[in-house]
């Protein structure tokens, strides 16, 4: 049972923390609820930050998680801009940058995750960017509005989902791009190197030139200001400005501070959490980016740093804070908009895990579903232009994950319906 009397504080400003403040009180939480984000901005999404905000095509008011009058009217106390610097176990507390202790009854660390930085020279010039924030997104927008204006050069370093966003963004405001990659393929270790030439393909149509199997060595600088890129291979590339686009990394300090069990960064990293999205302190939970999950569907400690895993995980954790019985077995899915292509992606099967990819469709007119397999069991589906079928593709995993094999001919036949693979209900 929860005492009115409670507080419940959450430790982080995005989807994930906000969407959880939302629950506990949809959930009747009558107690303190205190949300602490180290960003002045009100919570929001991130999505538009590399697609419609980017892009200059949806406003900036639209990237909010709620308006920001919202807060009152919930008794949600925000404290932005402000840091949480220790987390004390022993006396529930939380200490703010400013000095300030607040105590908690439950806790939740929605910490969210990094980007990674480049160890070369140069990668502190003018013109170096990364995009993880809205004020990232603000100065980046401007950006590529003036290299588009100014016939200008983008390096991409790494290619991405996050990478290959805003390349065709880019290109959309007519800036020249050139995208590096250490990988054979964009997107090598999120679909494997299958569907690789497809992406490779789409990019090169829009103008996007690709460097494959190098890395940035240098970025090359004059008057603080970016002039070039060089890569391991010896050659260089013109630049006005660079992205660094090479992964995030979870924001675990907090948390290893604190002494909770986390998950090695070899392993993919983040604070461990059972499927109640529990720390190894019971008034503790973590969700979002910052959470290595055991995934009960999946059997497997799971970290994903995907919209959806922010906008579910959220309430599934403010659920389990308030006592309610939890087990998060959400079907990871993510999605990416290119160009005049979008897709939608269900499930896990990262290269090694899979023995076979079923193409749906017609590959070539960028309209198919395309399905990872192993031993003909659906491990993931993604579907390119072809809407509407998120929910038998994520009934395929499911059904593969406990054991259901499909006839590979029948899943790549567009007249079979999807529907008519599952087992009986």
């Amino acid at each position: 049972m929860v005492d009115a009397d409670e507080t419940f504080v959450i430790v982080g400003g995005g989807l994930a923390g906000a969407k959880a403040a939302e629950t506990l009180r949809a959930e009747g939480f009558s107690g303190r609820v205190i949300l602490v984000g180290d960003e002045r901005d009100h919570p929001y999404e991130r999505p538009p930050l590399s697609k419609g905000y980017l892009a200059g095509k949806d406003p900036r008011d639209g990237v909010f998680v709620h308006e920001p009058a919202w807060y009152a009217r919930a008794d949600v106390e925000l404290h932005l801009g402000q840091p949480v610097t220790a987390v004390d176990r022993e006396h529930r507390a939380v200490r703010l940058g400013d000095g300030t202790t607040i105590h908690y009854d439950k806790l939740l660390l929605a910490t969210g995750a990094e980007p990674r930085r480049l160890d070369v020279p140069g990668t502190g010039l003018v013109g170096v960017h990364h995009l993880r924030g809205l004020a990232d997104a603000d100065r980046l927008q401007g950006v590529l509005a003036a290299l588009g204006r100014d016939n200008g050069h983008l390096v991409v370093a790494g290619a991405g989902w996050l990478g290959l966003e805003v390349a065709a963004t880019a290109r959309g405001y007519g800036a020249e791009v050139t995208v590096v990659e250490p990988a054979p393929t964009p997107l090598h270790h999120a679909l494997g190197p299958e569907l690789g030439q497809f992406f490779t393909d789409l990019h090169a149509g829009h103008g996007v030139r690709f460097a494959f199997g190098t890395r940035l060595s240098e970025i090359v600088g004059q008057d603080g200001m970016v002039l070039a890129a060089r890569t391991e291979d010896g050659e260089e590339h013109p630049a006005h400005a660079v992205l660094v686009a090479v992964g995030a990394t979870p924001r675990t300090a907090l948390a290893e501070s604190a002494g909770l069990a986390l998950v090695d960064r070899a392993h993919g990293g983040g604070v461990a959490v059972d499927a109640a999205l529990r720390t190894s302190d019971p008034d503790i939970h973590a969700a979002g980016d910052v959470a290595a999950a055991h995934h009960p569907l999946l059997g497997l400690r799971l970290r994903v740093e995907h919209w959806a895993n922010a906008l579910n995980g959220g309430p599934a954790a403010a659920r389990a804070m308030l006592g309610r019985s939890v087990s998060y077995d959400r079907v990871p899915y993510f999605f990416s908009d290119q160009y005049d292509l979008g897709l939608e992606y269900s499930g896990w099967a990262p290269p090694g895990s899979y023995d076979q990819v079923v193409l749906r469709g017609d590959a070539g007119r960028r309209r198919f579903l395309a399905f990872w397999l192993k031993d003909r069991r659906v491990l993931a589906g993604m579907n390119v232009n072809v809407w509407d079928v998120t929910d038998p593709v994520q009934a395929l995993v499911r059904a593969g994950a406990a054991g259901t094999t499909v006839d590979p001919e029948a899943l790549a036949d567009p007249s079979t319906p999807l529907e008519s693979l599952l087992p009986p209900a």
